[in-house]
C-alpha cells in the first residue's frame, strides 16, 4: 500500500505554531509518516528542539511513523555537532540531507532526503550500500527518470519517496538571502525569516512572482501538485508520497490527497478541492513532464 508523508517544515514557525500544527497533524490528518526536524537554518532549532519529545510522542500515540531529518547543509562546528548528535541515535529513524550526516552515520540504517541528489542506479546502489534503507527522489526528475531509479531502489529493497504537494526546494546556498533583502548579515538576521510563514516572494523587475526564499533556501514560487500522477507513481513502485508543510490548512490537503489515493473521490473533485483550500497559489508538475518546473502540464498532454 502506498503511504502519505508529511516533509519536514522548511520555515521558521514559531514555537506555538508548531505545537498547534503539529497536534493537529497527529489528531486530525490522514498521514502514515511524518518528518521532524530543521533542515534549513541551524539557528531556528534552539526555538523548537525543546518540543521535539513531546511532538514525537503525540505523534507516535496517533499510529504515526516519526523520522527526524538532518540539516541540508552542515558548515559550522555546531552544525556539525547537530549532525553527528542526530546520527548517533538509534530511534527514531534519521533522514539524511547531507554528506556529512553519511559520514557520521557510518553503515548503520536511515534514509535519504531529496537534498542528497539521487538522480541515477549507480547513486542509489551506492547509498543503498552505505546502509540507506530509503530514499526520496529529487523534486526535478522527469516520470522516465523516477520509474527507472524506483526500479533500481525496488530491486536492492529500499522504499522511494516521491514529493507529491508543496514548494518545490531548488537550491541551497551558504549566504542567507532573507537578511541580505532586509539588509542584515547572516550572523545579525535577528529571524526576519520568521515574517514569511510561506516563504518570501522575489519577483522579476516587473514584479511578477518568479521564485521564493526562505532564508539559505530558493523555492518554487508554485506548489508542485502532483495528486493527478499519484496512480501512475503508485504503479511505477513508488511506496511513499510526500507532502511539504505550507502556510495553508495542510489537514485539508492531506485529506484531499488521500480520499484521491484512496479512490474515495475522483482525481477533479480532489483537484478542485485542493485549488479552493490554496486559494490563488499557482500549481506545478512541469518536472515530471521533462519541461520548464514552473509550468502546469495537463496529463492528456504527457500522451
Amino acid at each position: 500500500m502506498t503511504k502519505l508523508t508529511l516533509g519536514p517544515i522548511a520555515y521558521h514557525w514559531s514555537a506555538e505554531k508548531r505545537r498547534d500544527f503539529y497536534a493537529r497533524i497527529a489528531d486530525e490528518t490522514p498521514v502514515d509518516e511524518v518528518y521532524l526536524g530543521e533542515v534549513i537554518c541551524s539557528k531556528r532549532a534552539p526555538f523548537h528542539e525543546a518540543d521535539l519529545p513531546d511532538t514525537i510522542a503525540r505523534l507516535e500515540r496517533a499510529g504515526k511513523t516519526v523520522i527526524l531529518s538532518s540539516l541540508a547543509e552542515v558548515m559550522l562546528k555546531r552544525e556539525r555537532k547537530a549532525t553527528a548528535d542526530l546520527a548517533a541515535m538509534d530511534a527514531p529513524e534519521i533522514e539524511i540531507n547531507n554528506a556529512a550526516g553519511l559520514y557520521v552515520r557510518g553503515d548503520r540504517p536511515h534514509r535519504i532526503g531529496p537534498f542528497m541528489n539521487a538522480y541515477n542506479e549507480a547513486t542509489i546502489a551506492w547509498m543503498a550500500r552505505q546502509g540507506a534503507s530509503h530514499i526520496c527522489l529529487p523534486t526535478e526528475l522527469p516520470a522516465e527518470a523516477i520509474a527507472v531509479a524506483t526500479k533500481a531502489a525496488r530491486d536492492l529493497g529500499l522504499g522511494v519517496e516521491v514529493q507529491v504537494f508543496g514548494r518545490a526546494s531548488l537550491a541551497v546556498s551558504a549566504r542567507c538571502y532573507h537578511a541580505r533583502a532586509h539588509g542584515r548579515t547572516k550572523d545579525n538576521c535577528q529571524f526576519v525569516c520568521e515574517d514569511d510563514a510561506d516563504g518570501m516572494p522575489l519577483c522579476t523587475t516587473d514584479e511578477r512572482p518568479i521564485l521564493r526564499v526562505n532564508g539559505i533556501q530558493t523555492q518554487s514560487q508554485s506548489y508542485v501538485d502532483l495528486l493527478p500522477e499519484m496512480p501512475k507513481l503508485a504503479s511505477v513502485g513508488v511506496t511513499h508520497l510526500r507532502l511539504m508543510p505550507q502556510a495553508v490548512d495542510m489537514v485539508a490537503v492531506a485529506r484531499t490527497f488521500r480520499d484521491a489515493l484512496d479512490c474515495t473521490s475522483n482525481i477533479t473533485d480532489a483537484e478542485q478541492a485542493l485549488h479552493d483550500i490554496c486559494g490563488d497559489v499557482a500549481f506545478s508538475n512541469g518536472f515530471y513532464y521533462g519541461q520548464a518546473g514552473y509550468r502546469r502540464i495537463a496529463m492528456a498532454a504527457s500522451g
